[in-house]
Order: C-alpha cells, then structure tokens, then sequence
C-alpha cells in the first residue's frame, strides 16, 4: 500500500503581536499563536523591534522568520508544531546584557 503526501510549505503572510502573544498568519488562511514568553528575545524587544521582520528559505524551502536586530529566527514548522525557543538561559542572559537588562527587568 503507498501513502500519497503533499509536500506543500506553509508560507508566512503577516505577523503582529496581540497582548502578548506572537501571531503568524499563512497563505493558506490558518492562523498561529504563540505566548511570547515562548520567544524571550521578542519578549523583551521593543515594538520597532518586532515590527523589522523578514523572512527567508532554509534549505528546504521552509520559511523561517527573522529579526536581524534581535538576532532571532523562528521556522514557520517550529510555530506549527507548538515548539518554542530552545535558547538557553545563558545566551538569553548574555544578550540582554548587551540591551542593559536583565530577566528580571521583564
């Protein structure tokens, strides 16, 4: 028996942040949201922060979201699959340092 897939990427169409929450719109129609203590560097960026996106293919050709700014990036299948940062409390620590902040500012 062969299993018939369909290798469709989702393609990221916006994003806003809505109290607190990180929401990604696709092509398709359907609609992600995430806390955005999932994602502690946009936690912690400012709205102009957030608003500089861009987005851009891996190799795959999945979208990947990206902050030049804040130096993060979230895959469109990381959303999807509810997966948040896997950024460890050191590098978080270390990068607000360089903001004048600290976790617990925030």
């Amino acid at each position: 028996m062969s299993i018939a897939t369909i290798e469709v990427q989702p393609r990221v169409k916006n994003i806003e942040f809505i109290h607190q929450t990180l929401s990604v719109t696709m092509e398709d129609g359907r609609s992600v949201m995430m806390p955005l203590n999932w994602y502690p560097r946009l936690l912690h960026a400012s709205d102009a922060e957030r608003g500089n996106w861009r987005i851009f293919e891996d190799t795959d050709d999945r979208d990947i979201i990206f902050w030049e700014e804040l130096d993060e990036l979230i895959p469109v299948v990381a959303l999807l699959t509810g997966t948040p940062s896997r950024e460890s409390e050191s590098s978080l620590n270390a990068w607000l340092a360089t903001r004048g902040q600290s976790s617990a500012q925030v």
